[in-house]
């Protein structure tokens, strides 16, 4: 039946399919794109459809948008030039300018920490333990101080650093205290917010707030302060052998 159903409908010339009259699979599997150029399709619904597996699936997509097919050549090249975590520079710790493009490759789960936070014991500790687990196999962790919730992180970049490598033995990278919220947030948190919205909205609610981004990059995953670092695990796992 699959492949029958593959065979009728990319055997018909793509003039002869009338795409909304494609029907509903219940199975996933690999997707093949239509590229219909130089027409266009008014979407006046809030769905379109696609065809995988050679069954037609519908996805979501905003209402009453006309939208002209572009070649790949073009999707390629805009996504090319989207901006990256790679593309910042920030301060480490003592002060000196660190470009994350040194990253590029490695998976990075970046975090706004603080001394002084109920959440702080059981993150630095499961955080330096994931470190040392997975730091020859392509994963980093990025710490961003930062004193805006609750004040708990009062102490000056040296005092930070020694908290830190002493009492948890991270060895993680550490930068400049930062602000995440507000009218003074850091640039890269610009970026991070703007890049994973949902159900935490664009603002950073409290320490220990979590980013996944992958080794192109881009973020993929964003976790509530609440999340344990040890819960992530798995998730980094997949994306490092992407």
């Amino acid at each position: 039946m699959v492949s029958m159903a593959f065979s009728s409908v990319f055997s018909a010339p793509l003039h002869s399919l009338s795409l909304p009259n494609l029907q509903l699979s219940s199975k996933s599997g690999c997707m093949a794109f239509l590229d219909l150029s130089n027409r266009t399709t008014a979407l006046g619904s809030s769905k379109s459809t696609f065809v995988r597996d050679g069954f037609s699936v519908l996805s979501p997509i905003v209402s009453r948008v006309s939208v002209k097919s572009r070649s790949f050549a073009t999707v390629y090249a805009r996504a090319a030039t989207e901006k990256t975590i790679h593309d910042f520079t920030v301060k480490d710790i003592d002060g000196n300018d660190v470009s994350l493009s040194k990253f590029k490759g490695r998976v990075l789960l970046i975090v706004n920490v603080a001394s002084k936070c109920g959440l702080t014991s059981s993150n630095y500790s499961e955080l330096s333990h994931l470190y040392e687990k997975y730091k020859t196999q392509g994963f980093e962790i990025l710490a961003f101080p930062c004193n805006q919730f609750g004040g708990q992180e009062p102490g000056s970049n040296p005092e930070i650093k020694q908290f830190a490598c002493t009492r948890f033995k991270a060895e993680f990278p550490i930068f400049d205290k930062v602000d995440v919220n507000g009218p003074n947030t850091a640039p890269v948190y610009q970026f991070l917010k703007s890049n994973a919205g949902g159900f935490l909205g664009d603002m950073v609610k409290w320490n220990f707030e979590k980013f996944l981004v992958d080794k192109n990059g881009k973020v993929v995953e964003r976790y509530p302060p609440t999340t344990s670092p040890f819960q992530i695990e798995v998730n980094f796992c997949f994306l490092k052998n992407k």
